[in-house]
């Protein structure tokens, strides 16, 4: 039986965000030895591969003379190729996984507000209290640190807050290309981006310590920011970047797994309890959203 465009775009982010629990995971292990930057362009460079290698299979190299395309990509690129990718690597290095995973939920909300509120849509009751409860999860995450200021948590913050602007880039640009082209332009752009940073800034590695951190960056560059974020892409295609997101609060609970198995990382009664808010949250949002696509 032929899945509908909406069917197809659950299951896409579905396979997305089995993948993309283990991403604040693979990276904070990777922080280990080296730095933010360093690990963030190891990423890049093989997602770079990735792509290419998918647009050499597919026979889509002309897409790049596709120019139409070419502002909403870089513009997309900038915000989440370059921004929110560094606001995340940075983030990781000064919190939990756990923490991080429950805080981008709060993408959710501000997907609510860029796409439902700035653009004048239609603004149920139950759509604006699931924002709210969203919002409200993240604050109970983040309660325990106010004092501290933890200024991992205030980055992945930001991340979440400018992500649904590249989002809307992407959703333009994938209407003109397909998301590996899109992907392609926006990795390599990043790696060399990120690798001008790190000569200007004269950022210390060992190539001892990238050669041992290697699988964990072709793990990141291949699957977490290569196939992930195509089927993210794909996804957002066929269905609003609102119930992409709230299909996506299930990530956390995957992270929080992932953490506990591979970092030894036990959930605190702070991240458990923010998940009760979150996922009435997002059931609203959800919900809303079915009714209207």
């Amino acid at each position: 039986m032929k899945l509908n465009k909406e069917r197809q775009g659950e299951i896409f982010i579905l396979c997305e965000i089995a993948l993309w629990g283990l991403f604040p995971v693979i990276t904070i292990l990777s922080l280990n030895k080296l730095s933010p930057l360093v690990s963030l362009v190891g990423s890049t460079f093989f997602a770079t591969i990735f792509f290419a290698v998918l647009l050499s299979i597919k026979k889509e190299w002309h897409e790049l003379m596709t120019t139409s395309a070419y502002r909403d990509i870089l513009l997309t690129t900038f915000i989440i190729g370059i921004l929110c990718y560094i606001f995340s690597f940075f983030g990781l290095q000064h919190t939990s996984a756990g923490n991080a995973s429950i805080i981008t939920l709060t993408e959710i909300f501000f997907s609510f507000l860029f796409f439902h509120v700035l653009r004048k849509d239609y603004i149920p009751v139950q759509h604006t209290i699931g924002a709210v409860l969203v919002v409200c999860g993240a604050i109970i995450v983040l309660y325990p640190n106010i004092h501290s200021l933890q200024i991992g948590d205030l980055f992945i913050l930001l991340a979440a807050f400018i992500a649904p602007l590249g989002n809307f880039f992407t959703q333009r640009a994938r209407k003109k290309v397909s998301s590996e082209t899109i992907m392609f332009i926006r990795s390599i752009i990043t790696t060399l981006f990120i690798l001008l940073l790190i000569l200007i800034f004269r950022i210390d590695f060992s190539f001892s310590d990238l050669e041992s951190s290697s699988l964990l960056l072709l793990i990141n560059g291949i699957f977490l920011l290569g196939l992930s974020k195509i089927m993210w892409i794909e996804g957002i295609h066929r269905i609003s970047v609102t119930k992409a997101g709230a299909l996506g609060s299930m990530a956390p609970l995957l992270t929080l797994f992932y953490a506990w198995l591979l970092l030894k990382d036990i959930p605190t009664v702070w991240q458990l309890f923010s998940l009760i808010p979150m996922a009435f949250g997002v059931i609203l949002l959800s919900r809303q959203s079915l009714t209207r696509n």
